[in-house]
C-alpha cells in the first residue's frame, strides 16, 4: 500500500481517537483519568501483542544493543512521555471545542514542529532543507487555525485559550514522530516503539494522576459501562504509532504530517457532522480554515527524499 495512503489513514485515527477520549473525558468529567485509560488500554494491548510477537522481543533486543553502543540517546525512548501529555489535552480540549477545531489547532503545531525536525535530521531519516514551499505550507495552516475559530474567540468560554492548548499538543506530537523515527531506526520494528511509548505515557499519566489524588486536584471516578467505542482510544493509538514510527522515516516527519492532515481533517469534519459533542456547531469559518489547512497541504508538496539542493532559506 502506498506510503502517503497509509499517512492519510494515521491521521484519521488521530481524529478518531480524540472523539473517543473526548466522549470518555464527558463522561467521567475526568480528562486526566480519560487520558490514564486510553494509554494504559493502549499499553495492555501492546504488551499481550508482545507475548505472541518474536519481532517485536527482537526489536527490543536491537534498541538496547544501540543505547549500549551509544547509538541513540536513552532519554529518546521516553518519546511517549510526550504522547501522553498530548492525550490528556486532546481529553481536556475535545469536549469543549469539538473535533474538528482541536484538529485544525493541532495541524498547526505539528507542521511547525515538523519542519524544525526536518531540517535537524531528527526523524533517523536524513536532514531537509527548509524551501519556500515547505514555510508557505506552515504560515497558510497556522493562518487557517486564525480562521477557523474567528467566530469563537471569546473570554467567557476560553475557546482562545483551548486553541492554544491544541496548537501546544500538535507541536508535542512533532517532535514525539521524530523521536519515533529515531527509535524505529533502531529497533526495526514499529511495534517495539508502539511498546515503548505507552509503557512511558503510562508511567507519566499514572504519576501526574497519583499525585493529583494526593493533592486533591483530581478526583476517581468510577468507569461508565458503556458505550464500549469509549474505551477504543488505546487500540487507535497502538495502530497509528506503529504507522508513524515507520512512515516518517521515509517520507520526513513534515511530508507524513502533511499527508495525515488530509486524513485528519476530512475524518474531523464528518464526527463533528455525524457524532458532534455536545454544543458543537460547524461554522463557515471552520469550512473556510480546513480549506485552507489543504491549501497547505498542497503547498508542501509531496516530496519526501532528501535534498541537497534546493531553494532554501
Amino acid at each position: 500500500m502506498r506510503l502517503d495512503l497509509l499517512a492519510a489513514i494515521a491521521g484519521a485515527m488521530i481524529s478518531v481517537q480524540a472523539r473517543i477520549n473526548g466522549e470518555l473525558s464527558h463522561r467521567l468529567n475526568n480528562g486526566l483519568q480519560a487520558a490514564l485509560v486510553s494509554f494504559g488500554s493502549g499499553l495492555l494491548i501492546i504488551s499481550l501483542i508482545t507475548v505472541f510477537n518474536p519481532k517485536l522481543k527482537i526489536g527490543l533486543r536491537n534498541l538496547r544493543e544501540a543505547v549500549q553502543q551509544k547509538k541513540i540517546a536513552r532519554w529518546k525512548l521516553f518519546a511517549g512521555a510526550l504522547g501522553g501529555t498530548f492525550v490528556a489535552i486532546q481529553t481536556q480540549t475535545v469536549p469543549l471545542v469539538g473535533v474538528a477545531i482541536f484538529t485544525v489547532a493541532s495541524v498547526a503545531g505539528q507542521t511547525v514542529m515538523s519542519l524544525l525536525v526536518d531540517r535537524i535530521g531528527y526523524t533517523g531519516g536524513g536532514k531537509r532543507l527548509i524551501t519556500r514551499r515547505r514555510v508557505l505550507a506552515v504560515v497558510i495552516t497556522i493562518a487557517a487555525v486564525a480562521v477557523s475559530v474567528i467566530d469563537r474567540v471569546d473570554a467567557k468560554n476560553l475557546s482562545f485559550l483551548t486553541v492554544i492548548f491544541g496548537c501546544t499538543g500538535g507541536l508535542l506530537v512533532g517532535f514525539q514522530r521524530a523521536l519515533n523515527g529515531q527509535i524505529n531506526e533502531h529497533s526495526k520494528e514499529g511495534f517495539t516503539t508502539s511498546l515503548l511509548n505507552f509503557t512511558s505515557g503510562t508511567i507519566l499519566l499514572v504519576t501526574v494522576f497519583i499525585i493529583g489524588l494526593a493533592t486533591n486536584r483530581v478526583e476517581f471516578t468510577p468507569l461508565p459501562f458503556g458505550p464500549l467505542w469509549m474505551y477504543l482510544g488505546g487500540v487507535m493509538g497502538v495502530i497509528y504509532i506503529s504507522f508513524a514510527a515507520s512512515i516518517v522515516q521515509q517520507l520526513g516527519v513534515l511530508t507524513f504530517t502533511l499527508f495525515s492532515i488530509g486524513g485528519q481533517l476530512v475524518s474531523s469534519l464528518v464526527i463533528d457532522i455525524v457524532a458532534p459533542t455536545k454544543g458543537v456547531s460547524i461554522s463557515h469559518y471552520l469550512i473556510i480554515g480546513i480549506v485552507m489547512t489543504y491549501a497547505g497541504v498542497i503547498a508542501g508538496g509531496v516530496s519526501g527524499s532528501q535534498t541537497k539542493r534546493p531553494q532554501s532559506l
